[in-house]
């Protein structure tokens, strides 16, 4: 998962009528700013609120017309987050025929925009893994518009999703969950240990063909409303494993969903992503490794991102998620026999036995 993970519309969350500034000079820019767009939008600045703070020092508010409709403004640091890559990859993404936020509006100095709004409804609000059948129908649209991404891939169009980026990702299960979460120093042989699983795990993953990634395709960064999903939060989006945004959507970093339906939806993405001509190869159950052990990357970066969330950023609500990641890993793990390394440090830093059987269990 990427370090920033908002809907950007984000109605859905509780939502706050009072905005606060560490900096009062940006806060000055903020509304010089937004006195000039009003004028020539029509907006409302005083129905201004929060709409949603996240992961990263990115903030959406939403902001009414005159004309009965909405915005969102997107509050980005541009010394801490990446705009033009934001503007970039929504631009490929709706040139794909794909249904974002269209940037009205970019002050680029400070870090600004004005975006459409993509309503009120993140899939993940619509979606329970106790009712699977129900949610289908989305995920069925939600690997509709994975495809129709995919297929747009060009390389040296976005930075790669290389070995380098991968391992560093890896590093912040050891560094963070590890080290700084649970208080263990690795000795030399668990170090070695661990290094080996990873350049296996990396080496499998780099195996797979490259196409455009989303980085954090799951329920959250989807909205539903008109003919189409509406995609959020693409600004990490690389050139990399196919099969990364699959795995992403379906071992879901804030919903876990049992294996018959992880089964049913990468099946469905499978036959019509071969049929569409992306290179997913000729077996189901080779493909379905690769989605494993692309996930258990996502799943081992992810719990070193949200401890780190909480450790160095203070946001804790993160760091209740990350059960759901080792229950993953350790699933993940008891499959393949290349992975029992990774299995046995990680039951001995939970206190866990190992694995007996194939199924996620709900977190």
């Amino acid at each position: 998962m990427s370090p920033t993970s908002p809907p950007a519309s984000a109605a859905s969350l509780p939502v706050s009528a009072t905005i606060c500034w560490a900096d009062a000079q940006r806060e000055a820019v903020f509304h010089a700013w937004l006195a000039r767009v009003a004028a020539e939008r029509g907006l409302l600045p005083a129905s201004l609120h929060l709409a949603s703070a996240d992961a990263s020092f990115r903030r959406y508010f939403r902001i009414a017309t005159a004309a009965g409709g909405s915005y969102i403004i997107m509050d980005a640091p541009p010394d801490k987050e990446n705009n033009a890559a934001f503007v970039k990859i929504g631009a490929l993404m709706a040139q794909a025929g794909l249904r974002v936020p269209e940037v009205l509006e970019w002050e680029q100095t400070h870090g600004f925009l004005l975006l459409s709004d993509l309503g009120t409804q993140t899939m993940i609000n619509l979606v329970s893994a106790d009712a699977p059948q129900a949610a289908v129908p989305l995920y069925h649209q939600a690997v509709d518009t994975l495809i129709t991404w995919q297929l747009q891939s060009k390389p040296d169009v976005l930075p790669p999703y290389d070995a380098a980026v991968l391992n560093r990702e890896l590093n912040l299960f050891p560094d963070w969950y590890i080290a700084q979460h649970r208080g263990i120093t690795l000795d030399a042989t668990q170090r070695a240990s661990l290094d080996s699983v990873f350049a296996q795990i990396v080496a499998n993953n780099l195996a797979m063909p490259s196409v455009y990634v989303h980085r954090d395709f799951m329920a959250r960064n989807l909205m539903v409303g008109g003919e189409q999903l509406g995609v959020l939060d693409f600004q990490d989006g690389l050139y990399g494993p196919i099969t990364y945004d699959i795995a992403a959507l379906l071992r879901d970093a804030f919903l876990t969903w049992e294996e018959d339906f992880v089964l049913d939806i990468t099946i469905r993405y499978w036959e019509r992503a071969r049929k569409a001509g992306l290179p997913v190869g000729d077996d189901f159950g080779a493909f379905y490794r690769s989605v494993e052990w692309m996930g258990l990357q996502r799943h081992l970066k992810i719990a070193g991102l949200f401890t780190r969330l909480t450790l160095r950023d203070g946001k804790p609500k993160y760091l209740a998620d990350v059960p759901r990641f080792i229950a993953y890993i350790r699933a993940t793990a008891g499959r393949y026999r290349e992975l029992t390394p990774l299995l046995r440090l990680v039951d001995k830093i939970e206190g866990t036995t190992a694995a007996t059987g194939f199924a996620y269990g709900r977190m």
